[in-house]
């Protein structure tokens, strides 16, 4: 699989400050999907041998995210029922997840970075000439903006960011519809405009 660069502790460190930008937060996947050709999910193949965590962090094994990502990819491309398999795969680059007893004024944010590959299953070949690197926030709500440290258990901190990066990985496949037996794209996509989304 292929793995684009890592992410950097300096990175890191600024994204746990970051205030996301107000916005209506949605889970999306009571709706229709949006239309993505011929696609089917395939294997769902989730990777953690190589995965970072920032220091200050709550600990996250890799059997805990593969789980996580793994259901978000489930619950979401599960629900296309196309002609042809594709596989996911998606790599845990790293994360941080805010931990409990940071003071209100710090509001730390928690973080997930992935890099995802898609293959055409029957033909045996990775679509994506590079893997695709996506780094999420868990979405704005009250309990974010205090630190979701105080307020959310792990597993949900777990569950709402890998909600976010698979919802990522959608609107990119949706930038790519050629991949999946549609016409290229020639004008704005949904994917354009992203979403603030968060988890069930």
């Amino acid at each position: 699989m292929t793995r684009s660069r890592l992410f950097s502790p300096p990175l890191l460190g600024l994204g746990l400050c970051l205030s996301l930008l107000l916005g209506c937060a949605k889970n999306d996947l009571a709706d229709p999907p949006v239309p993505l050709g011929d696609f089917a999910l395939g294997l769902n193949i989730v990777v953690t041998d190589k995965t970072q965590k920032v220091p200050i962090s709550r600990e996250a094994s890799g059997e805990e995210w593969e789980a996580a990502m793994k259901k978000a990819v489930d619950d979401r491309f599960g629900r296309y029922e196309g002609t042809k398999l594709y596989n996911i795969g998606i790599s845990v680059d790293g994360y941080a997840l805010a931990p409990p007893g940071i003071p209100v004024v710090a509001a730390p944010k928690s973080i997930l970075v992935i890099t995802a590959n898609v293959w055409d299953d029957a033909a045996q070949k990775k679509l994506n000439e590079e893997g695709k690197q996506i780094t999420v926030f868990e979405s704005l709500s009250g309990d974010t903006v205090i630190g979701t440290g105080i307020t959310r258990t792990k597993q949900q901190q777990m569950d709402a960011l890998a909600f976010n990066a698979v919802k990522r990985v959608e609107e990119w496949f949706l930038q790519n519809p050629e991949w999946f037996g549609l016409p290229p794209r020639t004008g704005p996509s949904p994917a354009d405009e992203p979403t603030l989304v968060s988890a069930p």
